[in-house]
């Protein structure tokens, strides 16, 4: 009875009552229906873990047999490898709006939101490498191969985490072991992400502190939010039903095969702009530091913004920086899933270098304009 009673104080504070902005838009969805999409994995995950096997002789004949024997197996299949695609664009939305509305300027909620995405990006790749098709292996050649750029401990640790001198049988139960469990550990990380969020409540589009004007979250938020799940989720089963490998690439529908390359090596398109970044840089360790730094790089938001306001809404120079910087963002994508050869090649380069550049153009028109 007590254990009840302490649930339902915490649902009442976090929840429930928690005192909201009232001014914030559409754009707060982000968050909860990144939530519905670690749940949409967990679940959909546990149920493909109990008919995946993780062995090279079998793992693709397996994912073949959950979607031709197991009942509703193909369901389960599509739904996990789309709704990947599915979280990354919702955590791409959401981190930009804390971009544009200064949300990084609660500190602790921005870090470990941070963090989060490091650990999420890393779930997927490691997932991504679980079907051992064509594009799965050379994949996880090509990028845990990055890691022998680390002087002195590089080429260690490559075959440390290959558990052998390529990637093998050790290397995929490892993988697999390892995309079970990091959700998991996500979730606690997601857990402290919102108690940081409720210590001072959401941001709100102007970046004011008004401690004031505030609702309650439900019904008002709670509403908003059960309408974005609704209209994700039927955008979600139209993608499903209608084309259900539209981000899927066609070479993973062959069996792995360590004697043939692919002739274009790429990752999800979701890793794209990050895989551009690093090709575009002619040293190996330096396009590794480049590619950490692509993601790391948000870290510097919350020193670097010094303004009376906030959010980048309040400035007409600065939506028009972002704007350009979420189009570099998206050509770099696109330029990440060209081969490397001219113009592609230069296009790229100047691309990561517009790309870091508006780090520092942020600050300093702050300083010019503020």
């Amino acid at each position: 009875m007590k254990m009840n009673l302490i649930k339902m104080n915490l649902l009442n504070k976090f929840l429930i009552k928690l005192p909201t902005p009232t001014n914030i838009s559409y754009w707060w969805n982000f968050g909860s229906i990144l939530g519905l999409c670690l749940f949409v994995q967990l679940i959909s995950g546990i149920f493909l873990s109990m008919h995946y096997s993780p062995n090279i002789f079998n793992s693709f004949e397996s994912v073949i047999h959950i979607n031709r024997n197991v009942n509703y197996g193909w369901l389960m299949r599509l739904v996990h490898a789309n709704g990947a695609s599915m979280f990354f664009f919702m955590m791409f939305m959401h981190t930009g709006r804390g971009m544009y509305y200064g949300s990084f300027l609660k500190k602790k909620v921005w870090f470990s939101g941070t963090l989060i995405m490091l650990m999420l990006m890393g779930t997927a790749f490691i997932g991504y490498v679980l079907p051992w098709g064509q594009m799965s292996f050379w994949g996880a050649t090509v990028i845990t191969n990055l890691m022998s750029a680390i002087p002195y401990l590089g080429l260690t640790l490559v075959n440390w985490i290959w558990g052998g001198f390529s990637v093998n049988n050790p290397t995929l139960n490892r993988f697999f072991s390892l995309h079970f469990i990091l959700p998991f550990i996500m979730m606690m990380l997601i857990l402290f992400h919102l108690i940081f969020l409720h210590e001072k409540g959401s941001s709100n589009p102007l970046g004011l502190k008004n401690k004031m004007d505030k609702i309650t979250f439900h019904p008002y938020f709670s509403s908003k939010d059960l309408f974005g799940f609704m209209l994700v989720m039927f955008l979600f089963s139209i993608i499903i039903l209608k084309t259900p490998f539209l981000f899927n690439d066609p070479e993973n529908f062959t069996p792995a095969n360590p004697m043939i390359t692919p002739p274009h090596i790429q990752p999800e398109w979701y890793f794209l702009f990050a895989y551009a970044i690093l090709r575009s840089i002619p040293n190996k360790l330096g396009g590794v530091l480049a590619l950490l730094f692509s993601i790391l790089i948000i870290l510097t938001l919350p020193f670097t913004m010094n303004s009376k306001f906030k959010s980048l809404s309040m400035y007409t120079h600065k939506k028009i920086l972002f704007i350009l910087f979420t189009s570099i963002f998206m050509l770099l994508t696109w330029i990440g899933a060209k081969p490397v050869e001219s113009p592609y090649v230069i296009t790229a380069q100047l691309l990561t270098t517009m790309y870091f550049l508006y780090f520092l153009m942020i600050p300093i028109n702050f300083k010019l304009f503020k």
